[in-house]
């Protein structure tokens, strides 16, 4: 169930990516389920979040998101079986979810933890951030694909991405695209419209870092 709920922070909730959690009583269900997937259950997936919550760059982002005035309570970031095929991500007035049963390792989840939390930081400061709005959610993607460290070329080179020249940022551009398809209110042109226009101004956008990590 996709749902978005429009305007700026005065929104109940908005969901960020097509992410469903599963009820408390399907616990069994889910780590059958995660294990045909080839993912990790949610007991497993929730140990490999409380291990990224120690890493320098969680730590990072989470100190200056309550800069920001966001506190990040402990159920903040949590685990769940997710119907769609995604990672995870960022849930306005819920926090960060990772899909346990679409991922294996801890660099994984490392990734998906930063990434949606640089979503976070963005909703966070930004006083009228609207996911709803093309620019603004192109922006937001920008940021945290280019910060979050998801298109390092090692990665690029295990997902089978060879080109080496000029790889980030057509990385960056690739997957702001694949993370906008589940916006029901951008069609794929609004969406690259969207990401040209406000390209320069939110890639070189750092903050909260000094200059990209």
């Amino acid at each position: 169930m996709t749902r978005y709920s429009c305007g700026s922070k005065r929104s109940k909730q908005v969901y960020k990516e097509d992410v469903k959690e599963k009820p408390a009583k399907a616990t069994n269900q889910m780590a059958e389920s995660s294990t045909v997937n080839g993912g990790s259950t949610v007991e497993e997936c929730q140990d490999m979040i409380r291990r990224s919550l120690r890493t320098p760059m969680v730590r990072f982002l989470k100190e200056h998101l309550e800069k920001s005035g966001c506190r990040i309570g402990d159920n903040f970031i949590k685990a769940i079986h997710c119907d769609k095929k995604v990672s995870g991500g960022y849930v306005r007035g819920h926090g960060v979810v990772v899909c346990s049963n679409y991922t294996n390792i801890q660099d994984e989840v490392n990734q998906v933890v930063i990434h949606e939390l640089i979503h976070a930081y963005d909703d966070c400061r930004a006083a009228n951030l609207d996911w709803c709005n093309c620019a603004h959610h192109a922006c937001s993607e920008i940021r945290a694909g280019h910060l979050s460290g998801d298109c390092h070329y090692k990665r690029e080179l295990l997902r089978g991405y060879l080109k080496i020249r000029g790889h980030e940022q057509e990385c960056v551009r690739r997957r702001v695209m694949k993370s906008m398809a589940g916006n029901p209110y951008c069609s794929e042109s609004a969406s690259k419209d969207a990401m040209e226009a406000v390209w320069d101004v939110c890639y070189n956008d750092t903050k909260p870092f000094d200059r990209a990590p």
